[in-house]
């Protein structure tokens, strides 16, 4: 049996969102919350972050690939994404505002 992989988006403090990829999503989140050293260098400057999306991939290339798909999409787009699969919309962030 493969190791699960996840893409996931977080929402740094400053309102930037982050994606990544990752086997355990808890954990990953507890790194760049509290690790100078595992917390990618880009959320280290804006904690604390939140788990805004996640979903599951077959593969860590397939990870990947969705990871970099996620990036491309506008900002209004991803706040979409993670509000269609359950995520609430944070407050002040209506679909009409160009974000």
């Amino acid at each position: 049996m493969s190791t699960p992989w996840f893409v996931y988006l977080l929402r740094c403090a400053d309102g930037t969102l982050y994606a990544g990829v990752t086997t355990d999503v808890t954990r990953r989140v507890d790194e760049h919350n509290h690790s100078d050293k595992l917390g990618a260098r880009y959320t280290r400057a804006r904690r604390p972050v939140q788990l805004f999306h996640s979903e599951p991939a077959a593969s860590r290339a397939e990870a990947c690939r969705r990871e970099a798909a996620i990036r491309k999409l506008s900002r209004a787009d991803k706040l979409a994404l993670a509000h269609n699969t359950g995520f609430p919309r944070p407050q002040g962030e209506g679909q009409g505002e160009g974000i």
